[in-house]
């Protein structure tokens, strides 16, 4: 019968080890989000309709790896100077230091969870002076009451992961530190979109400064030639006048570009970490137009984008804080073993005889907690389902501004077509006056009008041209750049 009852204990115990053995609370799958089957935007072969699925099967959209952004995205621009300020972003930023010294403090945490899973051990030596009362009962006369106490004495302490608590909680660091790892891919892209833009709004204005130098000249030209003419009795006053008028308020408007591009150079030099008092870029008019952005599938936005996937990561660690609250549901088992030595003399110490041991274990389970436990479950719950809502948001949004940029895009390049023929036409228009006044046809005035109407539409071409480049480069990050959730810690 006793034999019969230890065979039931240790058939309990083992039991209860192996339905431990699963953590308690939900395992994670990733939250379902359908993507569309192609952007609005992308137009042409991406908007064609499929033909009729095959047989037992379904076409699959054809997305090949080379046609995707990789690594360095803005050396697709072919631009070495923006290459060399793109580049020290990663070692130079101190924004991006900072949130790396966040993930890698993330990083530490799975270690510290993951520790939890072992055994503590601590040990010591121990001295101790007792003087025992005289009066007391049992002290007969002469007996000594003054005596020391040299203890060595280690402890070791296990609580088995029974319920999953502790794997939970690595679960969720890691999960956690993902995140992080993340945001800091986030922050960097961002950064890198934030310099390739002012890099490109600097060297618009380099372009905005040529043609301004260029019709400051042809002004000045003019000017001399209005001169002359008054000199011959044809000009008046009026027409080197408005000449002055018209060379001076270009020259202001030189003088404005100079303060934006300032502003500009200044902006790539601190994202670059630069110091700016040693910091300048040469003169380097845009020129051209910006190359195709690779935008690949709808599909593949769900990996390429950093701030989904460190929201994905988060809806993760959320999940696993409920398992994490209901393992408090689950008594708790600390193993427990203590030995060393202990003497009164140290010749003594260390021996057989001073030898001395105890082994334990104790289960401990909470009765009562006032709905506790219940509605830290529930808050955990609530918890996950917010981030899951954040993770779809953030997917939802994330394809929004894809087509924002898509369609900013193609709308200039619409704008830039026209833009060009607009200072075409100006510029015919400029020409023609310019031979009518030389001939004695009209007055400076129309020269005037046709000039600053070609002056505009420069400004106006150049301005679309700027924007261009910037909104592939908001495509670009709206895409995800180079990056892959593949990149995230395991």
């Amino acid at each position: 019968m006793k034999r019969s009852a230890t065979q039931l204990a240790v058939s309990g115990v083992a039991l209860l080890i192996l339905a431990g053995c699963k953590p308690v609370g939900p395992n994670y799958r990733r939250p379902q989000y359908s993507a569309p089957g192609a952007y609005k935007e992308a137009g042409g072969d991406a908007m064609r309709v499929p033909p009729p699925k095959p047989t037992g099967g379904d076409w699959k959209t054809a997305t090949p790896s080379d046609g995707m952004l990789r690594g360095k995205w803005w050396e697709i621009y072919n631009d070495p100077q923006l290459n060399k300020y793109e580049d020290r972003i990663e070692s130079n930023n101190q924004d991006l230091k900072s949130a790396l010294e966040t993930y890698l403090a993330a990083a530490e945490q799975i270690k510290a969870a993951r520790a939890a899973l072992a055994p503590t051990l601590t040990a010591g030596p121990g001295f101790t002076h007792s003087k025992l009362s005289e009066n007391q009962p049992g002290i007969s006369p002469g007996m000594k009451t003054s005596y020391n106490t040299l203890t060595l004495t280690g402890t070791a302490s296990w609580e088995p992961d029974f319920f999953g608590r502790i794997r939970r909680t690595v679960e969720s660091a890691r999960a956690s530190a993902g995140a992080s790892a993340a945001d800091l891919a986030n922050l960097d892209l961002l950064l890198q979109a934030q310099l390739a833009t002012a890099y490109f709004e600097l060297r618009g204005a380099d372009a905005q400064k040529r043609m301004l130098e260029a019709t400051i000249a042809d002004l000045e030209g003019s000017l001399k030639l209005t001169e002359q003419r008054l000199a011959g009795g044809v000009a008046t006053e009026g027409d080197v006048a408005d000449a002055q008028t018209a060379l001076e308020t270009s020259r202001a408007q030189l003088v404005d570009i100079g303060v934006a591009r300032a502003q500009y150079e200044h902006a790539v030099g601190t994202l670059a970490y630069y110091q700016l008092t040693d910091f300048s870029i040469p003169d380097s008019p845009l020129e051209g137009s910006p190359p195709q952005v690779p935008v690949g599938v709808p599909s593949q936005l769900l990996e390429r984008r950093p701030d989904i996937a460190a929201a994905e990561r988060r809806a993760a660690a959320a999940n696993a804080q409920i398992g994490i609250a209901i393992s408090a549901y689950y008594p708790s088992i600390p193993l427990v073993a203590n030995g060393g030595f202990e003497s009164t003399h140290g010749g003594t110490w260390i021996q057989g005889p001073s030898a001395l041991w105890t082994l334990g274990a104790q289960a401990t389970e909470l009765l009562f907690d006032a709905g506790q436990r219940h509605a830290l479950t529930a808050q955990a719950r609530h918890d996950y389902e917010a981030e899951v809502a954040n993770y779809r948001s953030s997917i939802f949004h994330a394809f929004n501004d894809v087509e924002d940029q898509m369609s900013t895009l193609r709308i200039l390049g619409d704008e830039a077509v026209a833009a060009d023929k607009a200072v075409a036409a100006a510029q015919h228009a400029y020409d023609i006056s310019v031979a009518r006044y030389k001939g004695g046809v009209t007055s400076y005035l129309e020269v005037l009008t046709a000039e600053s109407v070609l002056l505009s539409n420069q400004r106006n071409a150049i301005d679309v041209e700027t924007r261009r480049y910037a909104a592939s480069v908001s495509l670009i990050r709206a895409l995800g750049g180079g990056w892959d959730s593949s990149n995230l810690p395991k």
